[in-house]
Parts: structure tokens; C-alpha cells; sequence
């Protein structure tokens, strides 16, 4: 793969000789007629590419080795999507190909036709069995009344095709088909992989089908059985998938009425709805934020949960996205397609880098191909084929390297106009400015002394925490433990004096002796020395069952003083128990 890049690079001389950019083109062919979207490239030790021809003939399932086309497969339908995925554990470790088309999955094993799914059918509505049977039994002339009855809804096969014919061909058709009993079958619109029950690189992965009839259907990667149908409000277009089906994981869903739904493990409708401006066109998913490239030049992001976080204005209309995830370097960002001939990449709302193409993007893919892990490959609205290999040496900032001043800065802020109540306080202020200043500062003032006084009370009552007398500097805390009727109460005494001790202190309690009991209600302090917490635990007994506290009041007393030097006042708990007789 590596000789045959070289050469391509020595025979167009497209080598990128310029060393600021990031990127080197190691491919580009014009005329590679191939026809696709986004969803339906896949990349690794090959390139499988889903070409939708012209739309009627040539749709061919091409495989890629290199820069060679080694292998076509003729699908029957437009494909609409394709995976890669793991069946199941068997050695070689190979994966398998998932072609959407139609109503029909076709599953390639080595690249050779491995297996066909088709979805199951719908549900025939009942009325539509009516008016073919008795198109069957009675002459054209009284089909009429019976089939505009009908004509509200999507026809099954073959009724559908029978009220598209002139009146002298339906009895034809009748005879033709009136032995085919009626049949509805939807189609595939998106397809995607969720793992299995781990998360490994080459695990098991089950196949997420999006189907026309707004259902959501998980298939079990080795029986192909549905493991899980979820609906949907709308069809859907897009989709992303991630986690896994035996853990937990998330469904997050494009639909065609312009919403995003997201659906979680074990629910059947979907968890939140994200309602946008417009149309989406592209979506990806970074991490655990969803970025959606909108049909208004937008590019939006929104949370799981559906809050947006920011959006970035587009020059020109988005045409593809894709997710770079370089699992080398831990690098992730959206790679967003535009109709001007570039291809941007964004990381959060920063734009890092500018991809100029010779034609408009319509699919893009970055990952592995053959040996380089940083392959970006995209196809032209002409048909084209474009290969560029990420160089080694390449740094993406994480500063935004758009032109011109931030974004924000143009953006209007939202004044409200001045209502006349505005109007009127301020004519009010200005004519009664002096008056309302005066009674500021005497509201202010009468604040103050307010303060004041409390302060001084407070110091007189010896209700701080800490002691306002110079020569036993103390400090008081307490702490109540239990539940009740028994209740352990703690008092931390400290003596915060630089070098000299306290002593000849007491301590005393006042309570209701008719709801507690304390041993002891007054003790001694032992000498205080400078900077050491003492504990001094007391034990307090609630006599009363009642659902009833009170406060305890504790002093700590000098001898030889009246007044308290410290006062707390502890609010004793609810009893939780009952006291014991």
C-alpha cells in the first residue's frame, strides 16, 4: 500500500511541499464515477464504498485495496446505508460488511454474499383487505366507492400499484395478482452498530435499523432476530449509536419533521426531543454532546439531555459531516463538508483547520486505511476520489482560526426598552435626590447603632463564643451527641493566651429540671495551659417522652467574680427514645 501511495504521489505530484500545512494528498482521481453519501462509505484494511450509480442502473457495492478497485458486487436497490461489524468470535477475527437497501439487509463475509435480512412486515390494515378482495369478486365498475374510502394511506403491495392503473387495465391486473394475498413492507433508511456487551474494538455489534414505518428495530448479530423494535413520532433519517444493548445505551435519532430523539435501554419511546430551526443534514456524536449541521448554515450542539451549548454560523450550506477520531493521539473533532469546496474542522465551536477540495464534498470518512491510521477520504460531487493522509507532525490549537473578531462580538444584546414605570422612578429620583440620600444615611445610621448595641449586650451577657476579659482570653465550644433519652454533651474549653495559664474556673449548667436530669450539673476546671483544647464531657437524661427540648444554659464562672466569663446556650434534640422508668 505504501509503494503504491508513492507512486500515485511521484505521478501527480500532488505532495504537500508547503511545511504549515497539516495534511498530505496522497490521492486524487477525478473520474472514479463514484456516486455516494456519508453513509455509506466504511473504511479500515479496504475501502467499501456503496455506489448509487446513476440512481436506475450501475449500483454496485466497490471494494477498494489501496488506490485500486479489486472487487464490485451488483446490488438490486439504492443502498441507504453501510457498517462494518463483527458477527461472532470466530478466529480470524474479520469483520463483515452490512448493506442497507431497500427493505433487505445483505451481509458480506469476505467480501462474498453471506447472508439476506429482510425486515418484517406491517401490519395489513383491514380495510385495504376489504376493497382487494372484492376487487377480486366484482366487476371494475364498483371498485370506485371502496377504494376513494381508502386513499389515505400508504397501500400495500399489490393494491398500491392497482389503483395506479386505468379502469380497462384493472381487471388484467386482478386476474394477474388475485391469487397474491396483500402484503405491506416498509424499507431501511439509516443503519448503524451498538455493541454488543463489550466494548472492545472487535466485539460482537448488533445492527440498529431505521426503518420508513417510524420504528427503530435491533437485530441480533448471529440469528438476526429483532432483539428490540422502539418507535418514533417521525421517520427517521440520521443516526448515531453508543454503549452497548446488555449494559446501557443511547439511540440518538434525526427524523424528517426537524426534531432529534433520543432513546434510552428498556423504553420504547423516546426520552427527550431537541426541536430545531430547520432540517438536519449532518450529525455526530463527540463524547456525550451531539453536534448537528443544520439546512441554515448552522452548526448546533446540544447535550444529552437535549440543552443547547452554542452555535457556530457556516459560510455556505452544509453538504456532509464526519467524525475525525484519531484514537492515537486522543483527538476528537466534526469534520463539516460545505458547499464552497471546503471541508472545516471543528472542534467544539472552534474552527481549526480548512480543507480546500477541487469539487463540492458529498461524502466524507476518516480513520484506517491499509497502514495509516489518519486517512481522511472523500468523494466529489463529479465523481471524484480524494485521499489525504494526516501528517505525523501535525498540531491542531485549540484556539478558534477564524478571521475577523469573535463571533460574540457582533451579537446584539438583548436591552429591554425603558417602560414608563423606569421613566417615572427616575424622574422621581432626580427630583427627590437629596431627600432619599438624607434618608439613606439615616436609615444607615440607625443600622449602626442597631449593631452596636447588640455587640455591647452580647459582651456584657458574655454570649460570644470567646471572652472579652484581657486576662482569661477563653474559648468555648460544644458539641451534643445521641439520640435520646441519653444525650452526651461536650464542652472544648481553650485558654488562647500567648504564655500564661487560667486557673480557678468552674463550670455550671441551668436547665429545666423538669425535662433533663445532668451528672454532674457543676464542676471544676483544672488549670488551662496556653493553646490545648480540653474536653470536658457531661452526660444529660431526657425524662419526658412528649416530643419536647428545651435550651441548656452553660456558664463558665471565675472565683472570685460575679458576671460569667463565657455563656452558651445549647439547643438540646428531640428525644428520639423513650426514657426508662
Amino acid at each position: 500500500y505504501r509503494a503504491a501511495i508513492e507512486t500515485e504521489k511521484r505521478i501527480c505530484g500532488l505532495v504537500a511541499t508547503d511545511s504549515c500545512t497539516r495534511w498530505l494528498d496522497a490521492h486524487y482521481d477525478p473520474v472514479a464515477n463514484l456516486y455516494t453519501f456519508s453513509s455509506c462509505i466504511g473504511n479500515g484494511d479496504s475501502l467499501v464504498v456503496g455506489d448509487l450509480g446513476t440512481g436506475a442502473c450501475n449500483i454496485k457495492l466497490k471494494v477498494y485495496k489501496g488506490t485500486s478497485l479489486v472487487s464490485e458486487n451488483t446490488l438490486l436497490d439504492l443502498p441507504t446505508g453501510l457498517v462494518s461489524f463483527h458477527m461472532d468470535q470466530h478466529e480470524p477475527r474479520t469483520p463483515a460488511i452490512a448493506v442497507a437497501s431497500g427493505p433487505f439487509i445483505y451481509v458480506y463475509k469476505n467480501l462474498r454474499p453471506y447472508f439476506k435480512f429482510t425486515l418484517p412486515p406491517l401490519e395489513v390494515n383491514p380495510l385495504e383487505q376489504e376493497v382487494w378482495t372484492q376487487a377480486k369478486e366484482v366487476r371494475r365498475e364498483r371498485y370506485g366507492p371502496h377504494l376513494h374510502t381508502s386513499c389515505s394511506r400508504r397501500f400495500s403491495f399489490p393494491l398500491g400499484r392497482f389503483l395506479m392503473l386505468d379502469p380497462q387495465e384493472m381487471e388484467t391486473y386482478v386476474n394477474l395478482h388475485k391469487q397474491q394475498p396483500l402484503r405491506r413492507q416498509t424499507v431501511i433508511t439509516c443503519i448503524s452498530t451498538l455493541k454488543k456487551n463489550m466494548a472492545e474494538e472487535d466485539a460482537v455489534s448488533c445492527l440498529v435499523i431505521g426503518a420508513e414505518s417510524k420504528d427503530i428495530y435491533v437485530l441480533d448479530p448471529e440469528a438476526f432476530t429483532v432483539l428490540s423494535k422502539m418507535s418514533l413520532p417521525s421517520v427517521p433519517t440520521l443516526i448515531d449509536v453508543t454503549g452497548q444493548f446488555d449494559v446501557e445505551f443511547r439511540i440518538t435519532v434525526a427524523c424528517r419533521n426537524g426534531n432529534i430523539y433520543i432513546l434510552r435501554r428498556d423504553s420504547p419511546k423516546p426520552k427527550y426531543c431537541i426541536e430545531l430551526t430547520s432540517h438536519p443534514v449532518g450529525l455526530v456524536r463527540i463524547g456525550k454532546n451531539v453536534v448537528v449541521g443544520c439546512a441554515q448554515e448552522t452548526l448546533l450542539s446540544y447535550t444529552q439531555k437535549g440543552k443547547k451549548l452554542w452555535t457556530v454560523y457556516l459560510p455556505a450550506p452544509v453538504m456532509t459531516m464526519g467524525l475525525m477520531d484519531h484514537h492515537t493521539r486522543g483527538f476528537q473533532a466534526v469534520l463539516v463538508g460545505l458547499s464552497n469546496c471546503q471541508v472545516q474542522l471543528y472542534r467544539d465551536k472552534n474552527l481549526l483547520n480548512i480543507v480546500k477540495t477541487p469539487d463540492v464534498v458529498t461524502s466524507i470518512c476518516f480513520g484506517r486505511f491499509g497502514r495509516e491510521d489518519g486517512s481522511l477520504i472523500m468523494t466529489t460531487k463529479g465523481g471524484g476520489l480524494i485521499v489525504k493522509i494526516l501528517k505525523r507532525t501535525a498540531v491542531f490549537d485549540d484556539r478558534d482560526t477564524a478571521p475577523g473578531p469573535p463571533l460574540a462580538q457582533s451579537i446584539r444584546l438583548n436591552v429591554p426598552k425603558k417602560t414608563k414605570l423606569y421613566v417615572d422612578q427616575t424622574m422621581r429620583e432626580r427630583e427627590n435626590a437629596v431627600a432619599m440620600h438624607r434618608a439613606f444615611q439615616m436609615d444607615l445610621s440607625r443600622l449602626r447603632l442597631a449593631s452596636a448595641r447588640a455587640y455591647v449586650k452580647a459582651l456584657e451577657s458574655s454570649l460570644t463564643p470567646m471572652s472579652a476579659s484581657l486576662s482569661e482570653p477563653l474559648k468555648m465550644n460544644a458539641v451534643v451527641q445521641g439520640l435520646g433519652p441519653s444525650f452526651k454533651l461536650t464542652l472544648n474549653v481553650q485558654n488562647t493566651a500567648a504564655c500564661r495559664p487560667v486557673m480557678n474556673l468552674a463550670v455550671s449548667f441551668l436547665y429545666d429540671e423538669a425535662l433533663y436530669s445532668m451528672r454532674p450539673s457543676f464542676f471544676k476546671i483544672p488549670l488551662l495551659v496556653p493553646g490545648l483544647n480540653y474536653p470536658i464531657d457531661a452526660f444529660v437524661e431526657c425524662l419526658v417522652d412528649k416530643g419536647i427540648s428545651d435550651i441548656i444554659k452553660v456558664f463558665v464562672l471565675q472565683q472570685g467574680k460575679s458576671a460569667p466569663l463565657l455563656t452558651a446556650h445549647i439547643n438540646m434534640p428531640v428525644s428520639e427514645g423513650l426514657p426508662l422508668n
